[in-house]
């Protein structure tokens, strides 16, 4: 008797504990400054995380080449010291002047990507960096936010006439389009199907009509087909990327071995520095591969960090798109998370060889300054969004006077 009555009780006394998980989540999610911090939060562990997986990714293939196991993640390190403040220079800067330099920057995005078609370093097969000097940059990756701020502010000027067919089109699509040419000249088929990503999730956004998914879609699958047909590397990798196993030593060779860093990590990893892919058989250990590295030496459990944190900007980004009345910041704030969510799932699906070899980094945790900055300022610009939410202004302008507040009240007088 005694066992019947308890039974009930210890089940209404875990029903009741999870409603209260439950009810907490729900109200710190709907505190005004959530989404701030979220993304702050966020953006902050997955620089952290990056910097961390660069200096042991790089390790190996540091020492090797310059004789100095620190020289790769301390240019990477240069970089973030260059892109925080960056960034929050991004997040203070007004939303006019920001919508004032989309063209420019547009403009010197086109100019430096035209110049990389014809004079660019290549590397990798791919001519896709530009030598300045004793600086070498991948324009590609600043046209990424140049694109996404471009057509936001584009947008929202024509936001009373986006019914109209016309006003969607042009000029944001052949602008787009012709941004993603100068990449495919230079054979980058990973980053023109990220800019393609960025159209098309633009075009979603405002509202464009169905028929302009599939036409993009199509374009891009005749796009890849004709690459693939010129290039046999490539072939082979599209083709063989299934069964990596089937070519070993040749096409196969990377993302076998990246299944292999993944699948010695187990859930927990073999410990930070302690990956054995990185000896030399892995390629691009420190960069497009650096996501098998991390779930080598961090596991499953870092793998599903690094995801969820995506996720979490994600989320974030959109909740300020959903929330503002502001037109360009929901079109900017959406083609942002494009970019980094669709470039983020890219990456992870190459290194689980779910995906061909198309050599995109993951964002934010590759080695690259030419990938983090422009990065770094796209989350700065998300995180500007969120502090000038109605809700997290005022929550903010509340503290910065309790603040100081307090400071007048202890100061002796």
């Amino acid at each position: 008797m005694t066992a019947t009555v308890e039974a009930p009780s210890a089940a209404a006394r875990r029903s009741r504990t999870r409603l209260r998980w439950l009810s907490a989540g729900r109200e710190a999610l709907e505190r005004p400054l959530t989404t701030y911090y979220l993304l702050l939060g966020s953006s902050a562990l997955l620089l952290t995380i990056g910097l961390i997986m660069v200096l042991s990714s790089s390790s190996v293939y540091s020492y090797r080449t310059f004789g100095d196991s620190y020289a790769v993640v301390t240019r990477q390190l240069m970089w973030v010291v260059i892109g925080v403040p960056a960034a929050w220079l991004a997040s203070r800067l007004p939303h006019r002047w920001i919508r004032q330099l989309s063209y420019p920057a547009f403009s010197i995005s086109l100019v430096l990507l035209l110049l990389t078609a014809f004079f660019g370093v290549e590397r990798n097969g791919n001519q896709n960096w530009l030598g300045v000097g004793s600086l070498v940059i991948q324009p590609s990756e600043i046209a990424k936010l140049s694109l996404v701020v471009w057509a936001a502010h584009i947008y929202a000027n024509k936001e009373r006439r986006l019914g109209n067919l016309h006003q969607v089109i042009v000029p944001v699509v052949p602008g787009m389009l012709l941004a993603t040419g100068l990449v495919l000249v230079g054979r980058d088929l990973g980053t023109a199907l990220v800019l393609v990503a960025i159209l098309i999730g633009m075009l979603f956004i405002v509202g464009a009509p169905r028929r302009f998914f599939t036409i993009c879609l199509l374009l891009m699958s005749a796009v890849v087909l004709a690459l693939a047909a010129t290039d046999q590397e490539r072939l082979g990798r599209i083709v063989g990327f299934t069964d990596p196993f089937r070519d070993f030593n040749h096409t196969g060779w990377q993302p076998a071995h990246g299944l292999y860093a993944l699948s010695s990590g187990g859930i927990f990893g073999e410990g930070i520095g302690a990956s054995r892919q990185k000896w030399g058989t892995l390629p691009e250990a420190h960069t497009d591969y650096i996501f098998a590295v991390l779930g080598e030496e961090l596991g499953l459990v870092g793998t599903l960090l690094v995801v969820l944190l995506f996720l979490a900007i994600a989320y974030a980004a959109l909740r300020v798109a959903r929330e503002t009345a502001d037109p360009f910041v929901r079109y900017a704030s959406f083609g942002i998370v494009v970019w980094l969510l669709g470039q983020m799932i890219i990456n992870v699906g190459m290194v689980l060889a779910l995906l061909p070899v198309i050599g995109i980094p993951l964002p934010l945790i590759s080695y690259g300054g030419s990938a983090l900055l422009p990065s770094l300022v796209a989350l700065g610009l998300l995180v500007g969004f969120a502090r000038r939410e109605p809700g997290a202004a005022r929550a903010l302008a509340q503290r910065r006077r309790a603040r100081s507040a307090g400071l007048s009240a202890g100061r002796p007088t």
